[in-house]
């Protein structure tokens, strides 16, 4: 049995989310049907990095499977890309260590959210950018970024019922990008809570709005209280852009 090692990129908007789920269209539902009739019938399961939310998009999600097919790397994504709907796209394969893992050896993450600023809604971006047709102050949002990041107990930000215990992360950087009438938000960090990236983000909304102020974002993290925090941004925005890995996936 090989391992193999795969970037993939996704349109979350058809699907409950990433995992598997009775009765539901998922991405991982997918995936794996497609590889067990590439396997005459053969269950293959496919382990991913991390689960996306209904309607979270992916560009570059990982994951791994096992298989004893002898097909060459560069035919893999041609061969799954053919049996898949557009909606899924295998952007590469390549054979890993066996002991490689797409989750456990992750050590890091990208996430990017997208806001669509025009004054006017647009139907070609409904499903893939949140439609804020209202002033945003740059500015103080960097200013709020730069408390955010670092090592800290991301409580305030992660959405109420889960069951980790531990929530103490570290972000690396949050940047923005403003192209014509985007603003993509991008946060870099070794691992997310559930939710908080969307947490985070509409948290920097209020505070780019003038609803809050940059300086409360310290007080935030200290309170641990989520319900302090702002609401959590549509899922529509939100994109696993890349995960990060070291020398562990290699052949």
């Amino acid at each position: 049995m090989q391992r193999y090692k795969c970037i993939i990129s996704y349109d979350g908007t058809g699907f409950a989310g990433y995992q598997v789920q009775p009765g539901k269209r998922t991405v991982q539902g997918e995936l794996e049907a497609v590889l067990s009739k590439l396997h005459k019938g053969t269950q293959v399961k496919v382990t991913a990095s991390g689960r996306t939310d209904s309607g979270v998009h992916a560009r570059g999600q990982v994951i791994h499977f096992d298989s004893p097919l002898s097909i060459p790397e560069e035919r893999w994504p041609i061969a799954l890309n053919s049996m898949l709907s557009g909606e899924i796209s295998i952007l590469s394969v390549e054979k890993a260590n066996s002991g490689f893992h797409a989750r456990f050896d992750a050590a890091g993450k990208e996430y990017r959210y997208i806001l669509y600023l025009g004054k006017n809604r647009d139907p070609f971006m409904r499903n893939y950018a949140f439609h804020y047709p209202y002033p945003l102050g740059l500015k103080a949002m960097e200013e709020a970024a730069g408390y955010l990041s670092g090592t800290h107990d991301f409580s305030s930000f992660c959405a109420s019922g889960t069951e980790v215990i531990d929530k103490v992360r570290t972000i690396e950087e949050i940047s923005f990008a403003k192209i014509e009438e985007t603003l993509e938000l991008r946060f870099k960090g070794t691992g997310f809570l559930y939710n908080m990236v969307r947490i985070l983000t509409g948290t920097l909304i209020e505070v780019g709005a003038g609803a809050r102020k940059a300086g409360e974002i310290p007080g935030l993290i200290l309170a641990r209280d989520r319900t302090l925090a702002g609401k959590t941004a549509p899922a529509h925005g939100l994109y696993l852009w890349e995960v990060f890995y070291g020398d562990t996936e290699k052949k």
